[in-house]
């Protein structure tokens, strides 16, 4: 799964599958910071990534862009998907380099 993929599926998950050129930057810079923002916590990304892999880079994204909105907490089940990632990864699980 490729940067591009990534951005096709972001913009699915938000309903914006034809956003103008402002909406599309700000959805590109998201995905950078939610890659930098995993990768922070321990997590080691690398392209092509992998469907699990994508799946959490994209709903971090989502979860960047609704949080500006609503100052929501970061939902339970993506902090359990990111500690899961980062426990496998310290185990040498399946999604580890």
């Amino acid at each position: 799964m490729t940067q591009a993929d990534l951005l096709v599926l972001l913009k699915a998950d938000l309903n914006q599958m034809y956003p103008d050129a402002i909406r599309l930057a700000q959805l590109q810079h998201l995905l950078r910071v939610a890659l930098q923002r995993i990768s922070r916590e321990g997590v080691t990304l690398q392209e092509p990534f992998s469907a699990e892999d994508g799946g959490l880079i994209v709903e971090y994204a989502a979860y960047l862009f609704r949080k500006r909105a609503t100052n929501e907490p970061m939902p339970r089940d993506l902090r359990y998907a990111l500690n899961n990632r980062i426990f496998s990864e310290k185990a040498g699980g399946q999604n580890a380099p």
